[in-house]
C-alpha cells in the first residue's frame, strides 16, 4: 500500500507507464542513499531529455521526487543536505514494493547499483513543429493503408527551426496541467444523457431540414458538389447557436436596478458554483446601487445549457456539446493567447473545419492572425480519442509563431501528447486507430504549407464590446491607428448562366436569418452578410438579445461608417434594362443613413423606407454599386442612431434588402 498521494497518483499509470518511470525514480534515490557525499547524485538537470521526457509527463512521478524531498533550483532539482534521507527511503520502498508487486516478484527490491540515467546524443523525439518548406508540397491524398514515411527523394527542402530554449519545470508542469485537464473536460460531451438534454435544446429537425435544402440547391447549382449535408448542419447549428440561443457578457446589468455595472474584486465561489465548475465568480458591481451581482464562470457545459450565456469560454463549450449531440465529430480548440473554439470534422471533405460560435463563423482560420492581429504561440485540438498541436492551421506566419514557442521544449510538448494520446486509444479498434493516424498525417501535410488570408479573415473581432475588444488588441487596425475596420474589395455579383437565360437577378438579404437568398439562381444561399458585400468600412452586425431584434450598425466608437454592394455585367456581354431596389433603415436622434446607387458617373439616391423603388436612370449600365452611408447620432451611443435592415430575429419571412435587375444584351 503506497503512503503518499504522490505514489498513489503514480501507481494510476498504466504498467509500462508506470515501470519505465519507477525505475527512474529508484535509480535517482537510491544513488543518493548509497553515495550520500557525491554531489553529482544530488541534483537532476530539468533539461535532460531523459528527465523532461520519461519523468516529467508522467502523472504522480515528479510529485514524488518532491515527497523525497528535491526541491526546485533554477535549472535543476537539487536534493538539499537538509532534506531528510530517511523520508526518501519511505517513498523509494513504496515505489519498489509496487514494483514489484507489477513484476510479480521477478525482480529483487535491493537497491539499484549506482548510474547516472542515460542521456540520449541526439534529441529522443522529433519536434512537434512542423519544418517549414521552401516550396509548397502537393497536396496530400489519403493513404490507403496505413501511412508509410515519405522518401527522402521527395521531401520537401526545409529550414531548421532554432534551438529548443530551456523552460522552467513550473512552466512545464503548467503545461500538463493544461494538457491533462482539457482533455479530461472533453469526455463530458460524450455522455449520452448530457447530449440527450442538449438535444432537447436545439431545433433538431428545423435545422435538419434547411442543411437539406442548402445542399440541394449547392448539387443543382454544381452536379459535382462534395459537400455532404454535416456540412451545412455545421452553418445552420453556428446561426442557431449565436442568433437564438446563447448570449455574450461583458457586463451582467444591475440585479436591482438594470443599470450598468463595473467589474470590481472578484467575489468567492459557492459550493454550488464549485459544484458547476465555477472556480472565478466575477464581481458586477453596481455603484448607483451600491450592489454585486455575481457571475459564476461555468465550466460544465450541463449548467451552461441553462444560463445560455458568457464569453467565448462559456460558448465554445457549449457549443462542442451541442456538436458532439448532433452526431457530429467535434473537438475543443485551446489557445494560448486565451481564446477557444471548436473544429468539425467534415466527411466529404477529409479535414477539419474551424468553428467560432462566438463570430459565427466557420472555416475561417487565419481570422485570429490576421483579422484580430493575434500572436500566436499554441494552440491545441482536444477530442475524445486525441490531442493534436493545430497551431499551424491557423497561422500564416510559421517562423513568427516559432520564436514565440518558449514555454516548454518541443519534444518534450510532441513526447507528452503522444503519452497521452497511447493511453487514451488503448481501447479503440485498429480500424479507429488507423483511421486517426491518417488523418493526422493529412492534417500534418497541410500544417506545412502556410495558406494565404481570405476576405472573410480580414476583419477584426465582432463578440464583446469595443472597449473590451480594445483592451485586447483585437480590433482591426488601419495605418492612422484608429478603430475602423474594413474590408478591402470583395464579393462581386455577377450573373449564373441561368440567370443570363432568364436576363434576370434577383437576391434578398434576411437580416434576422444573416442570409442571401438568390431567388433567379434556385434560391442559392450564402450565409453571414458580410460575405456578399464589396466593401464595408465600420459596419458590423448587431443582435439585441433583450429585445430580440437585430441590424447593421457603425462600429462602436466610429462617427462614420459604410457597406457597399458590386453588380458587373460586362464580362457576360450584358447591361442593365431596369433596376429595382428595397431596403430597410432607421435613424434615432441625429442619425442618418445616406442611400446611393452608383453607375459610373451617374448616381440616384433612395429612400430607406422598405418600398421597392425603381431607378431608371441607371438603365443601359454594365455595372453599378448600392452603397449605405451611416452617420450621426448623439453621446456614446451615437454609432447606434443609424441603423440599417432593422428586423425582429423572429421575423423570418420578409426580406430587409431586396434587388431586382433585368437584364438585355450589350
Amino acid at each position: 500500500m503506497s503512503v503518499s498521494p504522490a505514489v498513489t497518483t503514480l501507481c494510476e499509470n498504466s504498467d509500462e507507464v508506470f515501470l519505465d518511470a519507477a525505475k527512474l525514480l529508484l535509480t535517482y534515490s537510491d544513488n543518493i542513499m548509497r553515495f550520500p557525499n557525491e554531489e553529482k547524485y544530488r541534483s537532476i538537470r530539468i533539461g535532460n531529455p531523459t528527465f523532461s521526457t520519461k519523468l516529467l509527463p508522467i502523472k504522480g512521478a515528479v510529485e514524488c521526487l518532491f515527497e523525497m524531498g528535491f526541491e526546485e533550483a533554477e535549472t535543476h532539482l537539487v536534493f538539499p543536505r537538509s532534506a531528510s534521507v530517511n523520508q526518501m527511503k519511505l517513498i523509494r520502498d513504496s515505489i519498489a514494493a509496487e514494483r514489484d508487486r507489477r513484476l510479480g516478484g521477478r525482480q529483487a527490491a535491493s537497491p539499484i547499483t549506482p548510474t547516472t540515467p542515460t542521456l540520449p546524443t541526439t534529441s529522443p523525439i522529433t519536434p512537434t513543429t512542423p519544418t517549414l518548406p521552401t516550396t509548397s508540397p502537393t497536396t496530400p491524398t489519403l493513404p490507403t493503408t496505413s501511412p508509410t514515411t515519405p522518401s527522402s527523394a521527395s521531401a520537401p527542402v526545409i529550414s531548421a527551426p532554432p534551438p529548443p530554449q530551456p523552460s522552467s519545470l513550473e512552466n512545464s508542469m503548467n503545461f500538463f496541467a493544461t494538457l491533462q485537464s482539457n482533455f479530461q473536460h472533453v469526455l463530458l460531451y460524450e455522455n449520452l444523457d448530457l447530449q440527450q438534454k442538449a438535444l432537447s435544446c436545439i431545433p433538431e429537425e428545423r435545422l435538419r431540414s434547411e442543411a437539406e435544402i442548402q445542399l440541394r440547391g449547392a448539387r443543382e447549382e454544381d452536379p459535382d458538389c462534395k459537400l455532404g449535408l454535416e456540412d451545412f448542419l455545421v452553418l445552420e447549428l453556428l446561426r442557431w447557436f449565436k442568433q437564438d440561443f446563447f448570449s455574450w457578457v461583458d457586463h451582467l446589468p444591475c440585479s436591482r436596478c438594470s443599470g450598468a455595472t463595473q467589474n470590481s474584486n472578484p467575489l468567492q465561489p459557492s459550493a454550488e458554483d464549485l459544484r458547476w465548475g465555477a472556480q472565478r465568480v466575477e464581481n458586477h458591481y453596481c455603484h448607483t446601487c451600491r450592489l454585486s451581482t455575481r457571475f459564476p464562470r461555468y465550466n460544465n457545459p450541463e449548467k451552461l445549457l441553462e444560463t445560455r450565456r458568457g464569453r467565448c469560454g462559456e460558448w465554445a463549450n457549449c457549443f462542442t456539446l451541442c456538436c458532439r449531440a448532433m452526431g457530429l465529430e467535434a473537438r475543443y480548440i485551446w489557445d494560448s493567447t486565451d481564446h477557444v473554439w471548436t473544429e468539425v470534422f467534415s466527411t466529404s471533405q477529409r479535414r477539419w473545419l474551424h468553428c467560432d460560435s462566438c463570430e459565427n463563423g466557420c472555416d475561417k482560420p487565419l481570422l485570429y492572425e490576421v483579422g484580430w492581429g493575434k500572436k500566436l504561440a499554441y494552440i491545441l485540438a482536444f477530442s475524445k480519442d486525441q490531442v493534436v498541436d493545430v497551431t499551424w492551421r491557423y497561422s500564416c506566419k510559421h517562423p513568427e509563431v516559432l520564436s514565440r514557442r518558449m514555454k516548454v521544449q518541443e519534444s518534450w510538448l510532441l513526447h507528452t501528447i503522444h503519452r497521452l494520446n497511447t493511453s487514451r486509444q488503448q481501447s479503440l479498434s485498429p480500424e479507429r486507430k488507423k483511421d486517426l493516424t491518417e488523418r493526422l498525417l493529412v492534417e500534418l501535410v497541410e500544417f506545412l504549407s502556410p495558406k494565404k488570408p481570405k476576405s472573410g479573415e480580414l476583419g477584426g473581432r465582432n463578440s464583446g464590446s469595443l472597449a473590451w475588444r480594445r483592451a485586447r488588441g483585437e480590433t482591426r487596425k488601419t495605418d492612422a491607428g484608429t478603430s475602423t475596420e474594413i474590408q478591402a474589395a470583395g464579393f462581386v455579383f455577377t450573373p449564373t448562366e441561368k440567370e443570363k437565360m432568364q436576363k434576370l437577378l434577383h437576391v434578398r438579404y434576411s437580416s434576422s436569418r444573416d442570409e442571401y437568398c438568390r431567388l433567379s439562381n434556385d434560391s442559392e444561399r450564402i450565409q453571414i452578410w458580410d460575405q456578399c458585400v464589396w466593401s464595408r468600412t465600420s459596419v458590423c452586425r448587431k443582435v439585441e438579445e433583450d429585445w430580440q431584434m437585430v441590424y447593421l450598425a457603425r462600429t462602436e466608437g466610429s462617427s462614420s461608417g459604410k457597406v457597399s454592394w458590386k453588380f458587373d455585367f460586362s464580362s457576360a456581354g450584358m447591361k442593365v434594362s431596369s433596376v429595382s431596389i428595397s431596403a430597410k433603415s432607421e435613424t434615432f436622434h441625429s442619425g442618418s443613413v445616406c442611400w446611393t446607387l452608383q453607375a459610373g458617373e451617374r448616381t440616384a439616391a433612395f429612400t430607406g423606407d422598405g418600398k421597392m423603388q425603381d431607378l431608371p436612370s441607371v438603365s443601359g449600365c454594365s455595372e453599378f454599386i448600392i452603397e449605405a452611408g451611416l452617420s450621426g447620432g448623439e453621446e456614446e451611443t451615437a454609432w447606434q442612431h443609424s441603423q440599417i435592415f432593422r428586423q425582429s430575429l423572429k421575423e423570418t419571412e420578409e426580406p430587409s434588402f431586396e434587388i431586382l435587375v433585368h437584364l438585355e444584351d450589350a
